[in-house]
């Protein structure tokens, strides 16, 4: 990087300058550039169009229909709590397509604002975190048609259901460190982006979203649980279904401290690698 462009990107090298605590504290000083970037994603999405709202309703809607059929009509899984399978499939898709599209929005993130990074200097974090709010848009509308179908269904929700901001959080935690990863290395290699698409197919399948983890045998309950996004979807049922939907304790414990570890690994790895972010894009 040229002398010219340390001197117009004043604090780039993060050792040089305040210690960790201010360095940490940057993120929200830029609280307002934050916002600023949630807010023209969010208008770019849904302003002046009927596909993202359609894409935010229609994929979910469709992805339950085909699993409630597949799995729930000719495989005859059984579905937890008591609850219609319709209503357990959505409960547990509301948090898998919080994380896939936590993943694409923000992978993708740093390359598409190219020209905002090369003008001057900021957290980097805060672009692919401010991101993040599209999905979150996303996921407050298909909570809304999870409420719905319930009602539709007839199937009414318990005192659980308090708890489920606690586990929204959860997911965007388990979303964000393999999203920060994915953004530094996609920056780097370009071609990592073909690798997302690849990551939420095969996730999809070898998570409890048409079925119930119930059904997983007890042998493979320890691999099955370092899928970090396990957990999360079984809170959500938890939440959602009440204290009929199974919620494996120690596997849940496993699951957050794979959600910890890849969030530091995604953290670090970005922090390492930001200064180089202006000459590669």
């Amino acid at each position: 990087m040229s002398a010219r462009a340390v001197r117009r990107w004043p604090g780039a090298d993060p050792r040089a300058g305040p210690g960790r605590a201010a360095l940490l504290a940057r993120p929200w000083a830029y609280r307002e550039l934050f916002a600023i970037l949630a807010w023209r994603d969010v208008a770019v999405r849904y302003k002046q169009t009927v596909i993202g709202v359609a894409c935010a309703v229609l994929r979910p809607f469709l992805t339950m229909v085909v699993f409630t059929i597949v799995f729930g009509r000719l495989a005859r899984l059984p579905s937890e709590a008591g609850a219609p399978y319709p209503v357990m499939v959505f409960a547990g898709m509301l948090p898998w397509f919080l994380f896939a599209a936590i993943l694409a929005e923000a992978s993708a993130s740093l390359v598409g604002n190219a020209n905002l990074i090369g003008k001057v200097y900021f957290p980097r974090l805060i672009v692919p975190a401010s991101a993040a709010v599209v999905a979150l848009v996303d996921f407050a509308v298909n909570l809304a048609i999870l409420a719905a179908l319930m009602l539709w269904c007839g199937f009414l929700a318990t005192w659980h259901i308090v708890l489920l901001p606690a586990f929204v959080a959860l997911a965007i935690l388990a979303s964000l460190g393999p999203a920060f990863l994915l953004t530094a290395l996609n920056v780097k290699y370009r071609d990592f982006r073909y690798i997302v698409p690849f990551i939420v197919q095969f996730g999809l399948y070898v998570s409890p979203v048409g079925f119930s983890s119930a059904i997983v045998p007890e042998r493979w309950h320890f691999w099955y649980s370092l899928n970090p996004v396990v957990g999360v979807i079984d809170g959500f049922r938890w939440c959602v279904l009440g204290g009929g939907a199974g919620l494996d304790l120690p596997g849940f414990l496993l699951g957050l401290v794979v959600v910890a570890l890849l969030l530091w690994l995604g953290i670090s790895y970005f922090r390492r690698t930001e200064r180089s972010f202006a000459d590669l894009l």
